[in-house]
């Protein structure tokens, strides 16, 4: 009975933690509904007057963008705002040959006018955050707006965002991710689901009630001020995003988030792309739990309930390992349940538990009337994604653990960046994309008997006990098996 109450225990402990998560999310969906019925006016510069337009900087941070590089500079030099007030930094780190198509698209750029700078550095020191870093020894602009190379803001984007920089509180004004090849396959619509969860409920929820949110690495703009006060950017993390965005709200700057403004973007397309990108986030959010979390209690300007969000917000990352550990457990859980008849009141009272899942399945509902609208359809349309979303983000959960782990046990690991495609279509091939790794992950083999495990926990609801089977989570190791199933099978047949 030792090894039976350890598992128990263990059981109990990830279901507690995912249900304070729950809660949380509960938090910020009514934070977010009370959001919607302010009406907050914010001070703003008046950018019909010349006098109060401000000089911007904005940087483009690269690595090995061959197929997007194009676009990206074309986009960027279409944005309206008046050129003696605008510099375009385009921080180059790249090694292959579109370093040298990108550096004459600059030139070509240059000579119609506009204030571009290839910026390059003798080797990848601090990755991002040290291209960042350099670029801003020498930016102009008291502003500073990030795009990532797969982004493509619109032409007015500027004139949506600098205006609130006029309260001298502000530190960053972020926007909202969108998503220019959502409908591109299942993988695609999942990631978009998942982001669009963050950038509505989460992002508002924290932002309106003057919680910790994060700058997401893109598609925002920084007071160049508020970077230098918080100490510049630092690449000892692989989320230098989060870091900066929370040395900052620690030296009381504030951030605006801005949910009517959208930027859209290109989500990977093939799993490897998608595993290194969930990899990076979930390590990266994971090393800054182990940086921040002190930083965050120990400071006596922000309220508990801040803290409180704080802590579990730079404990997302760590619920995918919460939710691998029930998965796992839950099949001896069905046994020992059907086993041992003085449990009986012990599996009753966690039942109750199954209240997460509504939880999210509430909280995420709201999220998708917001992008998608309502409506009876709607709704069951919803529930479909919403299957199809949390098996396959539970499908992912053993990779984005590995990540987990590292990083709370603080192993360094490389910036890996996205691969980026450029394509929005089925029509179009990804393969060939020379970015890609060809090679398969170890943890696709962990993934494949993941998915025979959950296999065998649905034939167990039909044998275990002796009262016909016990079918309670039946329809979790369901979806468990499915979504194992498709990253596995994904993971072996989409390599270049």
């Amino acid at each position: 009975m030792i090894l039976e109450t350890i598992i128990m225990i263990v059981y109990t402990l990830a279901l507690l933690l995912i249900l304070m998560y729950a809660l949380a999310q509960l938090n910020l969906l009514l934070n977010y509904l009370r959001s919607h019925r302010k009406n907050e006016k914010s001070p703003t510069f008046d950018l019909s007057d010349a006098e109060q337009i401000p000089y911007v900087t904005i940087q483009l941070p690269v690595y090995n963008e061959l197929y997007v590089m194009e676009r990206l500079l074309d986009n960027i030099s279409k944005m309206d705002y008046p050129k003696g007030k605008l510099e375009i930094q385009v921080l180059d780190d790249s090694t292959d040959e579109s370093f040298d198509s990108t550096a004459i698209q600059i030139e070509s750029l240059k000579r119609k006018g506009l204030d571009i700078q290839h910026v390059t550095r003798k080797d990848r020191k601090g990755f991002k955050a040290g291209a960042l870093k350099e670029g801003l020894k020498t930016a102009k602009g008291e502003y500073i707006a990030i795009f990532d190379a797969d982004f493509l803001p619109e032409k007015n984007w500027l004139y949506r965002t600098i205006p609130y920089f006029k309260d001298r509180n502000i530190g960053v004004v972020q926007t909202r991710w969108g998503h220019i090849n959502r409908d591109y396959s299942l993988l695609t619509r999942v990631q978009a689901f998942a982001l669009d969860a963050h950038f509505t409920l989460e992002q508002v929820g924290r932002n309106s009630e003057g919680h910790f949110i994060n700058f997401n690495g893109t598609a925002g703009i920084w007071r160049k001020q508020c970077i230098l006060d918080a100490g510049n950017w630092e690449g000892d993390t692989l989320t230098e995003d989060l870091d900066l965005s929370y040395r900052a709200q620690l030296k009381n700057w504030k951030f605006k988030y801005l949910e009517e403004v959208e930027t859209p973007a290109e989500l990977p397309v093939v799993i490897s792309a998608a595993r290194s990108q969930q990899f990076r986030w979930n390590k990266g959010g994971a090393e800054n739990f182990r940086k921040m979390l002190g930083r965050v209690w120990r400071n006596k300007d922000i309220s508990f309930k801040t803290k409180v969000h704080g802590t579990l917000h730079l404990l997302n990352s760590t619920m995918f390992l919460s939710i691998l550990v029930v998965a796992i457990l839950s099949i001896p859980m069905l046994y020992i349940k059907n086993e041992y008849d003085h449990l009986k009141v012990y599996f009753i009272v966690m039942s109750f538990f199954v209240v997460s899942t509504l939880i999210f399945f509430i909280c995420y509902w709201f999220m998708y009337k917001r992008i998608h609208g309502g409506g009876f359809l709607k709704f069951f349309e919803y529930i479909a994604m919403f299957v199809m979303f949390f098996s396959i983000a539970m499908g992912f959960s053993v990779h984005n653990s590995i990540a987990v782990i590292e990083g709370h046990l603080g192993k360094k690991s490389d910036f890996i960046r996205t691969p980026k495609f450029n394509i929005s279509t089925l029509k179009e091939s990804w393969k060939g994309n020379k970015y890609l790794r060809k090679n398969i992950s170890p943890n696709v083999i962990i993934e494949g008997i993941l998915m025979l495990y959950f296999g065998f926990g649905m034939y167990s609801a039909f044998v275990v006990g002796d009262q016909g089977g016990d079918f309670g989570l039946f329809p979790f190791h369901f979806m468990l098996f499915l979504g194992f199933g498709y990253v596995f099978f994904k993971s072996l047949t989409s390599r270049a």
